[in-house]
């Protein structure tokens, strides 16, 4: 009988959980909020009665992402880094390179093409290129994270030319002075992002399959703007925001066989 595994990544923003049962999943999301610890507990108990089962029932829970440590109820804890590559592989069978942007940090994994890690490089030392400085633009611009993709479109975009969130956010209020319509800085804020994100994937040298994974991977603004940085196309898999979790909960289910 396979065994009944639950992988849980703990965003800054959302928390996503997956359970793995007999080669099929099925998962959860929801705010992660002020408090990590109960944002996780949540996604699993409404997890497990989605999948009508109790908690004795699961064999192994990783968890991952930055709140990671405050998931009590975990039987492992498992770096992002690890678990995306997991994940990603499952998404895209042969990927080579996953570029996560999230709400706390971006990374870009170089792996093997079978889920390994080779090599990383990851921006967690400021908001830049990351959901957070897209948030914080959006408030800028009045409106809602959500709809950036939507806003560009196709408007050509305006230079930014500081990657600083408090340095950017005044120079779009500026720009939006000197009436430069929103959608060319809503443009402009994309290829920003962006240009960061390439530079850390060519610093590790691009891959032939590139997975882009996270919640900002919904943005279709972003994606052009970073298939156009990296000068290839990049592959959004429908469930790109759940790459981590999935990860965990295949490291989960591996982890059980080897016992």
């Amino acid at each position: 009988m396979m065994p009944i595994t639950v992988g849980i990544d703990v965003g800054s923003i959302s928390t996503k959980a997956v359970l793995l049962r007999d080669g099929a999943w099925q998962s959860r999301l929801r705010p992660t909020g002020a408090s990590p610890k109960t944002s996780a507990v949540a996604a699993v108990e409404e997890l497990l009665a989605q999948a009508g089962l109790e908690r004795g029932k699961v064999d192994y829970l990783i968890a991952t992402g930055y709140g990671r440590g405050r998931v009590e109820i975990a039987d492992k804890k498992v770096t992002e880094i690890t678990c995306h590559a997991k994940g990603a592989q499952s998404l895209a069978p042969g990927a080579d390179m996953v570029i996560d942007i999230g709400g706390q940090d971006s990374k870009v994994i170089k792996t093997d093409g079978q889920g390994g890690v080779l090599d990383f490089s990851m921006n967690d030392k400021c908001a830049a290129g990351t959901g957070r400085f897209l948030e914080v633009m959006a408030g800028a611009l009045d409106t809602e994270v959500g709809l950036l993709g939507e806003l560009a479109r196709e408007a050509e975009p305006v230079e930014i030319s500081s990657m600083c969130t408090v340095f950017a956010e005044s120079e779009v209020i500026s720009l939006l002075a000197q009436d430069v319509p929103r959608e060319r800085v809503v443009a402009g804020i994309h290829r920003a992002v962006a240009r960061r994100v390439a530079a850390m994937a060519q610093r590790l040298g691009l891959g032939q399959l590139i997975v882009f994974t996270g919640g900002v991977a919904k943005n279709q603004g972003v994606r052009r703007a970073l298939g156009q940085a990296l000068g290839r196309e990049i592959m959004v898999h429908p469930h790109c925001q759940l790459a981590g979790a999935l990860g965990a909960a295949l490291l989960a289910a591996e982890q059980t066989a080897a016992q």
